[in-house]
């Protein structure tokens, strides 16, 4: 195998969760009194962001308070009130079982809570296939490296062993600050050009495209 270590972003990498982090944005600015509609095309342009992030970003000089309300608003939005379905990209089931079969280690670095994040691994019974995960309400928000360093030290590998996976120029850039190779993502949030001026070591338009190339010997 290629890198022995692979870190996936969730959200647009594994799962198609777009129209419900679309929808629950614009439903929490709506309720939290925010007067700039927020379009899909901005909210798409955030997701990858930790949500403190991504709210100051989609609302500039937001307040404290309002930020607040925005961020209980979406989590509440995103986890209990939506009724749109996030379905696994094609092949990504199966794709991380034949991974891990294969003795690559698998973990997690998202812009989701801790919280979301464990609904997930709970709803599509996918947890149990990944060894750790970073949150960004744990640490500091992609692109800062941080949560790259903490997985390569809790796993103890080498940031020349590891690889991101991921379709967002956050998930990328963050890649970048690490010093670590990358995996562009074609089918999720940003257009593939966007992802382009970071390198990326392979751009995939399909999971099983990704699991072929890191298992060839």
């Amino acid at each position: 195998m290629k890198y022995p270590l692979v870190i996936f972003d969730w959200d647009g990498t594994l799962i198609d969760s777009e129209a419900r982090i679309i929808s629950s944005m614009q439903a929490a600015a709506v309720d939290a009194g925010w007067a700039e509609p927020l379009t899909d095309a901005a909210v798409r342009n955030i997701i990858g962001l930790g949500l403190p992030e991504a709210i100051q970003a989609l609302c500039p000089g937001v307040d404290g308070q309002q930020l607040e309300q925005i961020r209980i608003g979406y989590s509440k939005h995103f986890l209990e009130s939506s009724d749109l379905e996030m379905p696994l990209f094609s092949g990504v089931r199966e794709g991380l079982e034949k991974l891990r079969q294969a003795g690559c280690v698998l973990t997690v670095a998202t812009g989701k809570s801790r919280r979301g994040l464990n609904q997930v691994f709970e709803e599509t019974g996918l947890g149990e296939l990944f060894v750790n995960s970073r949150c960004a309400d744990e640490t500091r928000s992609k692109p800062d490296p941080l949560m790259l360093h903490e997985l390569l030290e809790e796993t103890g590998y080498s940031v020349h062993q590891a690889v991101m996976v991921g379709d967002t120029e956050f998930d990328l850039g963050m890649a970048k600050n690490a010093g670590m190779d990358s995996v562009a993502v074609n089918y999720g949030a940003h257009h593939p050009d966007r992802l382009q001026i970071y390198n990326p070591v392979l751009s995939i338009d399909s999971f099983v495209e990704l699991v072929d190339w890191l298992l060839e010997k």
